[in-house]
């Protein structure tokens, strides 16, 4: 029986594109972990290192994102059931996979995102209390089946992440005039909530040790910035962190 002719042409075409992919790292932890902090400075010292990085977060990334992402955390929204709030962030999820974060992977940009599905399980799952296989086939289906090929976990005590947002919060309402510094829908749902956030975070990192990267929180944002990033050029040294001499 003859072999089916390969097309030598099409497949380098496709090893090449294989090679180009970009690299896909998310942010996750509690709130208050400092996740948004530590994926601008990410990104930006993987700038100066000459990669070509797009910075995004969940829910948000896109216009459409940026529009369901303020009625998720407005306070005004009220109450709505878990499962309608689970929807709205897959339908954030499943436009922002397609519109944004594939083609710069196909490009061959570095994706740092500031959240993504792991997020789904531990506040819908964990923390709202919907089955974990629905979350998990409700993300299936909105990623396309993508996952990030580095999680860095950052872990804070759940309190003490509440207490942050609060000075955060505050902070930000000093500088924007039009801020209330009020707690989002989210962050005022109650200290249970949060425990069991945070649970279910660590829970994930057990199960998945290649992809997580646990990194606790330490005294300084300087400090958990530098200890992330020995862990980070230790799990992807291609990554170039370390300026050469």
């Amino acid at each position: 029986m003859t072999s089916p002719r390969v097309d030598s042409k099409n497949s380098r075409a496709s090893r090449s594109s294989r090679r180009r992919r970009g690299i896909f790292i998310s942010f996750e932890g509690p709130d208050g972990a400092g996740k948004t902090t530590h994926a601008r400075l990410l990104a930006e010292l993987l700038g100066k290192r000459g990669h070509k990085v797009v910075l995004t977060r969940e829910p948000g990334g896109t216009p459409f994102g940026e529009q369901v992402r303020e009625i998720l955390l407005d306070p005004a929204t009220g109450r709505i059931s878990h499962l309608t709030e689970l929807l709205l962030y897959e339908s954030i999820r499943a436009h922002h996979v397609e519109s944004l974060i594939v083609p710069a992977l196909k490009s061959g940009k570095i994706v740092i995102c500031d959240r993504f599905t792991d997020a789904s399980l531990a506040y819908q799952g964990y923390g709202r209390g919907l089955p974990a296989e629905t979350v998990r086939r409700l993300n299936e289906i909105a990623s396309s089946g993508l996952k990030p090929d580095i999680t860095i976990l950052l872990d804070i005590d759940s309190r003490d992440g509440l207490d942050a947002c609060v000075r955060d919060n505050a902070r930000s309402s000093r500088r924007k005039k039009s801020s209330t510094g009020r707690l989002d829908r989210i962050e005022s749902a109650g200290a249970a909530f949060h425990r069991r956030v945070r649970r279910g975070y660590l829970r994930m990192a057990a199960a998945e040790p290649r992809r997580f990267m646990l990194v606790k929180r330490a005294p300084t944002l300087d400090d958990t910035f530098a200890r992330m990033i020995r862990l980070l050029g230790k799990k992807c040294p291609g990554l170039r962190l370390v300026a050469a001499p």
